[in-house]
């Protein structure tokens, strides 16, 4: 079993947040092709995020990266490494972690790599970083979890998929806004959900997302956890887990011993929708705009294929001067322009001309 890093030598010295403000209500989905309500209103979810004309994820998770550059409080070319998690990356091969780098002023002398795992590459992005940093390779590493809305119209996946990016610097623990004190991951094959080569748009196995894939993978690895470190569900002031729509992570949760009270400051998913990659991230900068210097959060992301990560987090007392130095979560969130279905599909660029 493991435990990265050990003896908390890493922290989150920056984080930070974005979402677009365009918003496609679930009502605008439904009208379009005939969802009667109770067919959707089961997913706890009210509209989502959809990435602009002028936006993907690169564009966003440039956005998110910038913000948490501005919590670290450090020179961006002191960070070694960038990865970029994503599943709807805007070239099939060309880095997108280079984009960022530069863009950012992080180059030459850094390693990048884009990362893939569904939903959990920003997540695999985020221990790597920790594992570098916290065995002395290098002093600083950004990951960035970042998607856009992808999923097939008319596909159920459609009311939830939605585009936004979360991005954090990690560092040592000095100066760090939260350590980092264990983590756990559990990995096996299943094929709950996927996107062969050259297809626009994912495919998913219905509930065979839930069970054996999200509920089992997610349980898995924070009970080992938990195992590992002696904490219980009791312990923890918040609670974040990858939100595929609004039900599942209080699920989950209640599976785990935790209470609504725990879940809820980082759920997002009701209001933006499913961001695959930026989901559980999202959550916790959610947490860390918040949280005071003492508290404990569990975080676990999924990614189908399937695995998940979990990880225990200390807030530190730097967290109160971070908190002030980039917009929050909830900024964001407040800057929404309702869209409708045609201008979702523009936007997306769903519609095509044919040439004439």
């Amino acid at each position: 079993m493991e435990s990265v890093p050990p003896h908390g030598k890493v922290g989150i010295h920056g984080w930070g947040s974005y979402v677009p403000r365009w918003r496609l209500p679930m009502e605008e989905i439904a009208a379009v092709w005939g969802w009667p309500k109770q067919q959707y209103k089961g997913l706890n979810v009210v509209e989502k995020s959809v990435d602009g004309p002028d936006e993907d994820s690169t564009t966003m998770g440039i956005e998110a990266a910038y913000n948490a550059i501005r919590r670290a409080e450090i020179d961006p070319s002191r960070i070694g490494a960038v990865f970029f998690g994503s599943e709807s990356k805007p070239y099939a091969v060309k880095p997108s972690a280079t984009i960022i780098a530069e863009a950012l002023g992080i180059t030459p002398s850094t390693m990048a790599s884009d990362l893939e795992f569904a939903c959990r590459a920003g997540s695999e992005g985020l221990k790597a970083a920790m594992g570098l940093v916290g065995s002395g390779m290098m002093e600083y590493a950004l990951a960035v979890g970042s998607d856009t809305a992808q999923a097939e119209p008319g596909d159920v996946l459609e009311f939830t998929a939605s585009s936004g990016a979360a991005a954090f610097v990690v560092g040592p623990r000095e100066g760090a806004a939260a350590v980092v004190e264990a983590s756990y991951t559990y990995v096996t094959d299943t094929p709950d959900f996927w996107r062969r080569g050259l297809k626009p748009y994912p495919r998913h196995g219905e509930g065979f997302t839930g069970e054996p894939a999200y509920f089992h993978h997610i349980i898995s690895a924070v009970r080992t956890l938990l195992d590992m470190t002696g904490y219980k569900p009791g312990d923890f002031k918040y609670a974040v887990f990858h939100q595929p729509n609004g039900k599942f992570p209080l699920r989950v949760g209640k599976k785990l011993g935790f209470t609504q009270e725990q879940i809820e400051p980082g759920l997002v998913t009701p209001l933006i929708g499913n961001t695959y990659n930026a989901s559980a991230l999202l959550g916790l900068t959610r947490v860390l705009d918040v949280a005071e210097p003492g508290d404990l959060v569990l975080v676990a992301p999924f990614g189908s294929g399937a695995g998940s990560d979990a990880y225990i987090i200390r807030v530190m007392e730097p967290v109160r001067r971070k908190q002030g130095l980039a917009p929050r979560y909830d900024d964001y969130l407040a800057r929404r322009t309702p869209v409708s279905y045609a201008l979702y599909t523009r936007y997306r660029r769903i519609l095509t001309m044919l040439p004439r």
